[in-house]
């Protein structure tokens, strides 16, 4: 994977493109995702492919300061971005604000398991962009979870590798990644590629781009 040489939108967002999911978020929505950005000093770098349908991954993922950033960002961007969530999550309020946040109740019980499900959502959807976190942890791990890949390439959609890169503050948009036909190396190239990039913990060591 190649990376572009990046540099700070003047604003701390980047528009959408027009075949990005877009949600109707009201101004105030808005006005708090860029906030929060601002008084946190983050910016954003790079440039959103026009794709409708793709599979988000973000590392490394250190500490739960991530989400409270990725969440800024979705609101500020206006960006509809799906999650998965066990469907035992969703009930009275909480449900509500799961649905809201762009959450799907997922059976993690489901005899075609995870995978299948979010696929079909990804076959089913005019426009869907979907994410997770392939480390599935804050510690460091040996291994990535493989999810990501099987439902983007069963799904035939490609993989947007998106990054936190604490000492310059900066949420980063790498390039394409369209899955090929060996899921290891798939995954350790793009393992590889995320070395550059430092989360808040610095105390933990970067990714060594093998599969352990």
């Amino acid at each position: 994977m190649s990376t572009p040489s990046p540099s700070p939108h003047p604003d701390v967002l980047i528009a959408l493109p027009p075949n990005a999911p877009h949600v109707r978020r009201n101004a105030f929505s808005r006005w708090i995702g860029r906030s929060v950005l601002r008084l946190g000093g983050w910016r954003m770098v790079g440039e959103f492919p026009d794709v409708a349908r793709l599979v988000v991954i973000a590392a490394p993922h250190t500490s739960n300061w991530d989400a409270v950033w990725g969440l800024a960002a979705k609101l500020g961007l206006g960006l509809e971005l799906r999650v998965l969530g066990k469907q035992e999550l969703f009930v009275g309020p909480l449900g509500w604000l799961l649905h809201r946040l762009g959450v799907i109740p997922i059976d993690r019980d489901a005899s075609h398991g995870v995978v299948r499900q979010a696929t079909q959502l990804m076959r089913d959807s005019e426009r869907i962009w979907f994410t997770l976190a392939p480390e599935g942890t804050r510690k460091p791990v040996t291994r990535w979870k493989t999810g990501f890949w099987k439902i983007a390439k069963t799904a035939g959609v490609p993989i947007l590798p998106m990054y936190f890169h604490y000492p310059d503050r900066h949420l980063g948009i790498g390039p394409l990644f369209h899955p090929g036909d060996d899921m290891e190396r798939d995954i350790a190239t793009l393992r590889a590629w995320y070395t550059q990039w430092r989360g808040r913990r610095h105390d933990l060591p970067p990714q060594n781009g093998t599969m352990g």
